[in-house]
């Protein structure tokens, strides 16, 4: 069996520890290396065989595709990222696949059999958002839960916990705040407090010190007054 050596680079510990995991349950992928950035990540391609790249998008130092552009004779690509609107430009790389965090198990395998088959990789395509609402499983009392991401309010801080408000429901799982906001859209979601993560479009109203969501008053931090103040007034 062909097996491909595989680099992620991923700036984001969770999104690369389940990379890690996915890969390990590929019998033809063989993870070679975990890279935090494309300068780190270029070194490692001189002195490694890689086959495959899991590319995030937003690195610090040098960006995805520019990062692409330095590459004589590059591996194959497969992006992983938060952001939908960047697939054109996946297409002009000519990229294997553009996968859309969160990521699921069988979406990523979907991108890696095309490595098996040569002649179905094609210009990379998206799926519409709007043909299946984007969710997230969480561990609650040993099940998973589903969570569409459209049916968030917000998210709060319980230490090592957190609480996750929808539209429905309320969920308590145990998740670090900061690990969650890595998985999290950042177009759709924002934090506005060391304790809390809000959901943009379900804000009703808001003052220069708190935001309401479902009558419910949320302070904003004071580190983050003026980001949240330069996003909502957007």
């Amino acid at each position: 069996m062909e097996e491909f050596n595989c680099l992620i680079v991923e700036d984001e510990p969770l999104a690369a520890e389940i990379l890690q995991e996915y890969i390990s349950q590929v019998p033809f992928l063989n993870l070679v290396a975990i890279s935090v950035d494309a300068i780190y990540a270029l070194d490692i391609l001189r002195k490694e065989k890689i086959d495959l790249i899991f590319l995030d998008i937003n690195l610090p130092k040098l960006k995805a595709f520019d990062f692409i552009k330095t590459l004589n004779n590059p591996p194959h690509i497969i992006i992983t990222t938060a952001y939908h609107e960047y697939a054109l430009q996946g297409y002009e790389h000519n990229v294997v696949d553009y996968l859309v965090k969160p990521i699921e198990f069988n979406r990523f395998l979907a991108a890696v059999n095309k490595l098996k088959q040569p002649d179905s990789i094609k210009p990379v395509q998206i799926i519409a958002p709007e043909k299946e609402k984007e969710y997230m499983f969480f561990n609650i009392s040993k099940k998973k839960v589903k969570i569409y991401l459209d049916d968030i309010l917000y998210i709060e801080s319980l230490r090592e916990y957190i609480r996750i408000v929808t539209t429905n429901k309320t969920i308590q799982t145990k998740l670090q705040l900061s690990q969650i906001e890595a998985l999290l859209p950042k177009s759709h979601f924002i934090r506005i407090h060391r304790s809390f993560i809000v959901a943009k479009n379900k804000i009703e109203a808001f003052s220069s010190t708190e935001v309401e969501i479902n009558n419910k008053q949320i302070s904003i931090g004071r580190s983050y007054k003026e980001l949240v103040q330069s996003i909502i007034e957007k």
